[in-house]
């Protein structure tokens, strides 16, 4: 039985590859689980417009949010394991929903990894309104003022999210009320609004809405300051260990070959070499990456221990 077990698998590995190189013959799509607008959508248009000219196909960004990118990671999860169809998401519908919902309808774990982009060092944002111009600030007048003030959040379970619980936990258990938007978008229309006090955001698309005036970045995330924003310290500065990256993945669904899989991520990671690229990732503040499929597995699986962490210390529930 063994040399038959052999003979097969070496077979399906013949068959994989000769489809891989076959590949695609056919439009691909991309599924973004969150609203047009945000980095979570831009990251991989760039991506998609350089991969259709590759590839000779049509390469289609198509968001499908909900539910904290849970129903766009479902129709992916469900879809063909042909590499025509991928998912493009940010750390939650990736690693961070499984550990926040008793019940999904997907399971995170078994998407074939690809890629990661890039990553994006999110920030603390306050209206000019609210007249604090630090950190140290900010945590005094929550602290004053416990429940009066209010952030917003892309949604519950989403960085953005954990990451204002971080900050509360982490400031000495701060009174904070949680304002859950349905993307970026939104929340970033409503604080620049005033309708809502502060918010954790990626700098992607936060940036001029900084270098305007219109809101106030009391500090980055990153571990060290961002050299867009030298000005600007990092949190970790006043909150040591604190950290908190968007980061954007790319996946396929459960049992898509592994010859597919590293065709896709090969020609990501040139992609990201291309310096128009480069440029048009750098405007939204983002550091490419560009890892392979094995890479991105284990990068992913720590993520999800790092997240799960936070999620524990600052005892996060989603709303």
């Amino acid at each position: 039985m063994q040399p038959l077990l052999r003979f097969f698998g070496v077979f399906l590995l013949a068959v994989s590859a000769a489809s891989a190189q076959d590949w695609p013959a056919r439009p691909v799509r991309i599924i973004v689980p969150f609203p047009a607008g945000g980095s979570a959508d831009l990251m991989p248009r760039i991506v998609a417009e350089k991969l259709s000219e590759k590839w000779g196909q049509p390469v289609i960004v198509e968001n499908r949010p909900g539910a904290a990118g849970n129903i766009g990671a479902d129709a992916v999860f469900r879809a063909e394991p042909d590499g025509y169809t991928l998912l493009s998401a940010p750390p939650p519908p990736l690693v961070i929903n499984r550990l926040l919902y008793q019940k999904l309808s997907y399971d995170s774990s078994q998407f074939v990894p690809i890629s990661v982009i890039g990553a994006i060092p999110n920030v603390l944002l306050v209206h000019p309104k609210l007249g604090v111009n630090s950190v140290e600030e900010l945590i005094s007048l929550a602290k004053n003022n416990p429940g009066k003030l209010n952030y917003a959040s892309q949604g519950s379970g989403t960085t953005s999210h954990l990451t204002a619980e971080l900050f509360k936990s982490m400031a000495g258990g701060l009174r904070i009320t949680h304002i859950p938007y349905k993307g970026t978008a939104p929340a970033l229309t409503d604080l620049l609004g005033g309708q809502v006090d502060m918010m954790f955001d990626n700098l992607g698309v936060s940036l001029p809405h900084v270098r305007s005036g219109k809101l106030k970045a009391l500090a980055v995330a990153s571990r060290k300051r961002f050299a867009a924003l030298p000005d600007v310290p990092a949190l970790a500065e006043v909150l040591p260990g604190f950290e908190s990256l968007a980061w954007f993945g790319v996946v396929a669904p459960p049992k898509t070959p592994g010859a597919i899989a590293e065709k896709i991520s090969f020609s990501v990671m040139e992609i990201l070499g291309i310096p128009e690229v480069q440029k048009r990732l750098a405007e939204l503040s983002a550091e490419p990456m560009g890892l392979g499929p094995a890479e991105t597995g284990a990068f992913m699986r720590q993520e999800a221990e790092r997240w799960g962490a936070i999620i524990r210390s600052a005892g996060v529930k989603v709303d």
